[in-house]
């Protein structure tokens, strides 16, 4: 498997942060970050499943939310994902327009 899951990721996915919605271009596409969806940084699926690009600020605050947990006691398995999913049904709109 290619370890180059951020420039694959790149190449499959829209350049907008999937937290926030921003959109990204030209030289602010390094503000993009790849986050595993289930926090493994091994499982890089060839289709990017288990991907989803993040602004560096909303990568900062899911992974802030996760430390924030462990300090209070919580185990890291017990921290929900964040819940607000402005792209949710983007892979839907992909795969439609890739049938087209």
């Amino acid at each position: 498997m290619d370890k180059d899951y951020r420039g694959k990721a790149l190449k499959i996915l829209p350049w907008i942060c999937a937290r926030c919605a921003r959109e990204f271009s030209g030289k602010r596409v390094r503000e993009l970050t790849v986050h595993h969806k289930d926090g493994n940084h091994d499982n890089n699926p060839p289709d990017g499943s288990n991907w989803e690009l993040l602004c560096i600020y909303c990568h900062e605050n899911e992974h802030a939310r996760v430390e924030d947990a462990r300090a209070g006691g919580s185990r890291e398995a017990q921290v929900e994902p964040a819940k607000h999913r402005p792209l949710a049904q983007l892979h839907q709109l992909i795969r439609k327009n890739k049938k087209t």
